[in-house]
C-alpha cells in the first residue's frame, strides 16, 4: 500500500493570522517547540515565517518586532494535499529545495510535512531521524 502525506505530517499546525506580530510568531514558536509557523489569511494559507526568516528577515535587518507577519513571511508557499504520495512529496522536496511542507484541504491548512517527518518514517535509524525525534531545546 502506498504510504501518503496523511500518514507522516503532523496534524497539530501551528498558525496565526496575517496581522500577528513577528513577535507573537515568535512566542508561538517558543510555545509550541516549532520552528514554524503558518500564516493564514482568514482560514486560507497565505505563507510561512520561520525561526531563520526571524533572525535573518527581522532581527539582522533591524524590523521591529511588532511588524507583521505579513511583512516577513514566504508567500506563495509550495503546498500539498493529504492524498499525496508520500514519495511525491518527497521529490517535490527535493525539487525545489524545501524543508517543510503545508498540507492544505481547500486552501485551507490542515497539517505540515518536514524533511524530520520524512527521515524518521523512512530511516529511523539516521542522524536526521534521531535529531528530528528529540525533544526540543527549551
Amino acid at each position: 500500500m502506498v504510504q501518503t502525506v496523511r500518514d507522516v505530517m503532523t496534524s497539530d499546525v501551528v498558525g496565526c493570522d496575517v496581522f500577528a506580530s513577528i513577535r507573537e510568531a515568535a512566542q508561538l514558536m517558543r510555545d509550541y517547540g516549532v520552528g514554524d509557523v503558518l500564516v493564514r489569511d482568514g482560514q486560507r494559507l497565505y505563507g510561512i515565517v520561520t525561526d531563520r526568516d526571524l533572525v535573518v528577515r527581522c532581527l539582522a535587518e533591524g524590523v521591529d518586532a511588532g511588524a507583521t507577519v505579513r511583512e516577513v513571511c514566504s508567500e506563495n508557499v509550495t503546498s500539498v494535499a493529504a492524498g499525496l504520495p508520500v514519495d511525491e512529496a518527497a521529490q517535490l522536496m527535493r525539487d525545489k529545495a524545501i524543508r517543510r511542507l503545508p498540507v492544505v484541504h481547500y486552501g485551507k491548512p490542515v497539517g505540515i510535512v518536514t524533511l524530520g517527518d520524512l527521515a524518521v518514517e523512512r530511516d529511523p535509524t539516521s542522524v536526521l531521524a534521531d535529531i528530528s525525534a528529540a525533544p526540543p531545546n527549551s
